[in-house]
């Protein structure tokens, strides 16, 4: 036993791997972790005409793709939870919107692949409006499929009467531009998805709130107490985007911010008006420039162009873009607050419910606490006999114990005195209204 166990660990020793450390995810996925290290994630691409496509890309790709921070991609994570956040940048626009969390920008479209309804149902909104524009008869047979929902079809309604002064005017005003379209389907998926759960809330509510005030009981009581909780977090988030809608119309850089067609259009513009003039002004010499100079010239030609780009609207035509972008988001500003007011009712009507069981409380307190009043009444007149029984049942030797009927004759005054100390008490109590008899 001796040798065989000096041979193993000599043969241990000998061993060139034998010191080793073993690997401290032995048979884990390897690649799986380093794409969940690297936040590699699943993207919906949906670009102009309308096609999308799955992609699998990193936090650091969609940075590089969209010219984004990263705390900007913070927002779209679903690990963390942020309030719903409507973002302008360079080069796109940065939506939070309840289930819809997207990036857009002037060419595309990259949303987080989910199996939510509302994001399979932004997806083929969207790639239905990106399509030709349908006629009026379409038109109106797309109003009519929207009955089924009152907000959807108040926010279409406003869609089509936008379309309908777009088609009258006598300019023939273009149709929006494409990250304007991406960003309506957005906020109109955001106000269906909000106003659907007030609706629900609201069908809950009402009986259960009925029922309350029929028979108050614990069960009820903490029904009431869950709906008024579930209340109070859509109200933050209902208030949260119409606060963000209502910022962006309150701030014409931010809506001049969003207008990432007009600049990308302006900056290709730009440089190819710069590379047209220097080919055209280049001199012919032998000699190139000198190096500092080119740089020199190339800062100049960068700054001038990023000062085109960000500097706001002037001219009238930019003026009246920003008022359509403004039409548009008062539109869904008047659907989401339809949602907030309906949410507030419902709070008003819960706190009037809850004032109501406090009044029904308080009759009931009031009514025990007159009932303990005159049982203290009572308890002290009956004191009385007590006090009679306890003073004939000393022994002492009183002239009046020789009569037979004195005890009875007694008893009888006492019993009169008792009744009319109680019934003194009673009226003293109705005087100061203690009581409600």
């Amino acid at each position: 036993m001796g040798d065989h166990l000096r041979y193993k660990l000599l043969h241990r020793a000998q061993s060139p791997t034998s010191n080793l450390p073993k690997p401290l995810f032995q048979g884990m996925d390897v690649v799986g972790l380093k794409k969940r290290g690297q936040g590699i994630r699943s993207w919906i691409r949906i670009d102009r005409a309308g096609n999308s496509q799955v992609l699998e890309m990193d936090k650091f790709g969609i940075m590089r793709r969209c010219e984004l921070p990263a705390r900007d991609l913070r927002l779209l994570d679903p690990l963390f939870v942020y309030p719903s956040t409507l973002l302008g940048r360079e080069k796109a626009i940065v939506v939070n919107l309840e289930q819809i969390r997207c990036i857009i920008t002037a060419d595309e479209v990259l949303l987080l692949n989910s199996l939510d309804h509302y994001v399979l149902q932004y997806v083929s909104e969207l790639q239905r409006r990106l399509m030709p524009r349908m006629t009026s008869s379409s038109s109106r047979s797309w109003e009519c499929e929207s009955e089924d929902h009152p907000a959807k079809q108040e926010m279409r309604r406003a869609a089509l009467m936008r379309e309908t002064d777009m088609f009258s005017g006598s300019s023939a005003a273009d149709d929006l531009p494409f990250e304007f379209r991406a960003l309506e389907v957005a906020l109109e998926s955001a106000c269906t998805y909000l106003d659907t759960q007030a609706t629900e809330l609201e069908e809950e509510a009402y009986p259960v709130l009925d029922d309350l005030t029929s028979k108050i009981s614990t069960l009820n009581l903490e029904r009431v107490r869950r709906l008024k909780s579930r209340l109070v977090a859509l109200t933050r988030r209902v208030q949260k985007v119409r606060d963000e809608i209502e910022h962006l119309m309150d701030d014409d850089g931010d809506m001049a911010e969003m207008y990432l067609t007009e600049k990308k259009e302006r900056a290709e513009g730009f440089l190819y008006s710069n590379n047209v003039c220097a080919s055209v002004s280049a001199p012919v010499s032998p000699v190139g420039s000198p190096p500092t100079e080119k740089i020199k010239s190339l800062d100049k030609t960068m700054s001038l162009g990023r000062n085109l780009l960000v500097q706001p609207p002037g001219s009238d035509s930019e003026t009246e873009r920003v008022e359509e972008l403004e039409m548009l988001l008062e539109a869904y500003f008047v659907v989401i607050d339809g949602t907030l007011n309906k949410l507030t009712s419902l709070k008003e009507y819960i706190d009037d419910t809850e004032d109501f069981i406090n009044i029904q409380l308080d009759n009931v307190r009031n009514q025990l606490i007159q009932f303990e009043l005159l049982l203290t009444t009572a308890t002290f007149v009956v004191a009385i006999f007590g006090v009679i029984a306890g003073v004939f049942g000393m022994n002492i030797q009183i002239d009046l114990f020789d009569e037979p009927r004195a005890f009875k004759w007694i008893l009888i005054t006492s019993g009169v005195a008792g009744i009319a100390i109680f019934l003194a008490f009673i009226l003293f109590f109705k005087q100061r209204r203690l009581l409600s008899l």
